[in-house]
Formats: C-alpha cells, structure tokens, sequence
C-alpha cells in the first residue's frame, strides 16, 4: 500500500542525512537480487522513524478497541517471523482514520488504516497489506528512496552552484526547479513505482511462508482498485504508484510463482 510511504522523513532529517553520509555506494539485496544505490544506513533510518512515531501517533490516534489491536498483531506475527529480520521489533498498530492507508516505517513499525482494515474481508486480506509493508523494508526501499532524494537534491544543488558562477547566474533558479522536476519524474518517481511491485511480491512469498493465501492479494487490490474509482487518481506518470490494473496483473504472476 504504502500510500504515504515517507511521513517519518521531514526536509530537515533529509539534509541531516545528506551531511552524514559519506560517498554513496552500491550493494546488492538478497531479497530483490538486484543492485541499489544506498548512501544512509537503516541504521539512521530507524533513529529518524523513532523520533517521528510519536507525531504520526499524535496526529493520527491509534484506536482504543483493543480486540482490534490484537487481531492486527495476530496477523503480522508470522509474516514477521517469515520476514526472518530479528533486528527489527516488528510491530503493527491500527490508526484511527477512515483513509484507505498503510504505511511502515524503518523501524519496523506498521500503520495500519482503520478504513482499510474494515475494506478488507479476511484476515489473509489484511495480511496481504502487511506483506506488502513489510516487503519494503527487506527490499531496503526507505534507504533507497532517501539515497536517490538525497542524489538528485546534491545534483541540483551543484548544478545551481555552477550556474552561480557564470554569465547564466540569472538562470540558476529556473535550472534548478528544472532539473528537480526531472529527478522527480525520470528518477523517483519511477522508482517509487517499481518499489511498489517489488514489495507487493515479496508481500505474496512472505504470505506463502506463513501460510497464508496469496491470491487474497489479488481480491484485496481488486476491491481497493474499485474503492479508489470513486476519486481522482493522477497518470500512472505523475504517480507514485503503478496502476492498479497493471498492479493486479503482477499480482497475479507473483501468486501464479508463489
């Protein structure tokens, strides 16, 4: 889901990172099996996402029912043990809000909608959503998503600093929202969209691992496909996430491969 990805990151812990960190650096993810730019530890992550779980509470109350806490935790146990991270304490919280929305910080810690718990109609369901977020945080998408912001702003910043200090300086402000707009659309944004897919089929193998049904994956995203046509949703462009058909055709293949 991960609708709102990133509400543990503020402009201010981006620049903090940035300053921490040395030369960027590749690695290579056993989970996705793929090569990612990473220049922030999860580390550095999870000390952020500490310090932002109490505004993200105080904003967003979780609820008070505690039969519906437990049946959250009862779900998420085994994908966490699934998930086989036992430097995480995993944990899954539903937040008082009628928003379709989820979200998982480095830290290990889920938010979970009330809107989108009462959308789904089993606990398998449920537990496609948490796979998904928990999907994310194997694949190191939090410190993917800071590195790549963190090399487009120092990009744009060099590129500003450059213009500065020649007969164009009068343009080094529009070159910089220009190549910030590129970063965005040719970089994160794309990005963030082939996240989203890579978390929803780690989500379907985590599923399978504590035995739960993967394709309830698929009627989960069929039916939160239909909630959200009652809405404006942007091009898949412009979007952070994939669209949805595209979305459920995938999800399809990865329960087909499960």
């Amino acid at each position: 889901m991960c609708i709102r990805c990133e509400p543990w990151l503020s402009r201010r812990g981006l620049m903090a990172a940035l300053a921490a960190t040395g030369l960027a650096g590749c690695s290579q993810n056993a989970e996705t099996g793929r090569r990612q730019l990473v220049v922030v530890s999860d580390a550095q992550l999870a000390e952020m996402a500490n310090a932002s779980w109490g505004q993200i509470v105080a904003a967003t109350p979780p609820m008070r029912d505690p039969a519906v806490q437990a049946r959250l935790a009862r779900i998420g146990r085994p994908l966490a043990r699934a998930a086989n991270r036992p430097d995480l304490t995993w944990s899954f919280t539903v937040l008082d809000s009628p928003d379709l929305n989820a979200f998982v910080l480095p830290n290990g810690r889920v938010g979970f909608f009330k809107g989108l718990l009462d959308l789904a109609r089993s606990d398998d369901e449920v537990g496609s959503v948490l796979g998904h977020e928990i999907g994310h945080i194997l694949a190191r998408h939090p410190a993917e998503r800071v590195s790549h912001q963190l090399a487009a702003q120092a990009g744009v910043t060099l590129a500003q600093l450059f213009m500065s200090s020649g007969d164009n300086a009068q343009y080094a402000d529009e070159v910089g929202a220009a190549l910030g707009l590129g970063a965005q659309f040719g970089v994160i944004l794309p990005y963030a969209r082939s996240h989203e897919l890579e978390a929803d089929r780690i989500g379907v193998s985590l599923m399978r691992k504590a035995d739960m049904n993967p394709a309830a994956a698929v009627t989960f995203w069929e039916r939160m496909s239909r909630a959200a046509r009652s809405g404006d949703q942007p091009p898949e462009v412009l979007s952070t996430h994939p669209a949805d058909g595209r979305r459920i055709e995938a999800l399809k293949v990865a329960v087909a491969e499960a």
